[in-house]
């Protein structure tokens, strides 16, 4: 998936208020950009990271320059628009690079389901061509960006505690019990993780709730992405590590 316009480049003094940071530009100005990830985002916005930034030309909106990649002292780049995660899971499916979820007709995206008023990021339907439905695929998306380990590469989610994602463990699981195929998607935008694992010292409760539902049929895929100044494209997938 290509950015949406040329990125321009800043330095990270602060991000705050989980919306907002602030940056020096490479011609010396300091400026406020909006930032659209509400995660801790832990290791991946420290002061002096590198900045790449998008601009609109919405007139309406009050800070027109979005933060879309950090780079860290170790060169790595990061994906930080977390609303671009679905666009490349789509794309990967579109491409095949998924193959256990590409035989499916129909595609939709943030469909509400469940019974704790929750969207799937992902929704795949199909029907034989003799009218018999086969079971839907739900798909939710987790964008990964915590690096626990720089030398192995071992990245893992979530970086804080998260009842949201609780939930939506819970949600998917209830789809098994329907008898419906349920995918959680671990998209890798951090270039520095190579394998990938549940952060059970930082949420033990998600990481209980991620192991009950994997044993009742929770398909676990860990996407990786190739991240530059022109986009973030999926590359290829890898075996979930349980701790």
């Amino acid at each position: 998936m290509q950015h949406n316009s040329a990125l321009s480049q800043g330095k990270l003094i602060k991000r705050y208020k989980r919306f907002l940071a602030d940056v020096t530009t490479t011609s010396g100005e300091e400026i406020t950009i909006h930032c659209p990830n509400t995660g801790a985002m832990t290791g991946c916005a420290e002061p002096g990271f590198n900045v790449y930034f998008s601009t609109s030309d919405n007139p309406k909106r009050k800070y027109p320059n979005t933060f879309e990649l950090a780079q860290n002292q170790l060169g790595h780049f990061i994906g930080i628009n977390t609303i671009k995660a679905n666009n490349v899971v789509v794309e990967a499916i579109n491409n095949g690079l998924l193959p256990t979820v590409s035989n499916y007709a129909k595609l939709a995206t943030e469909v509400k389901y469940g019974n704790e008023n929750s969207r799937i990021d992902i929704l795949l339907t199909d029907n034989d061509l003799r009218g018999d439905t086969k079971p839907n695929c739900f798909i939710e998306v987790k964008s990964t960006t915590l690096l626990l380990d720089e030398q192995t590469g071992l990245g893992a989610f979530p970086d804080a505690v998260t009842t949201r994602g609780q939930k939506h463990i819970r949600e998917l699981a209830e789809m098994i019990q329907q008898g419906h195929r349920a995918v959680l998607v671990f998209l890798v935008q951090h270039t520095g993780i190579k394998s990938m694992t549940v952060a059970d010292h930082i949420d033990p409760k998600y990481a209980d709730e991620l192991k009950r539902a994997h044993t009742d049929g929770l398909e676990i895929i860990v996407l990786h992405t190739h991240i530059d100044l022109d986009g973030i494209v999926a590359t290829k997938t890898s075996e979930f590590q349980w701790s």
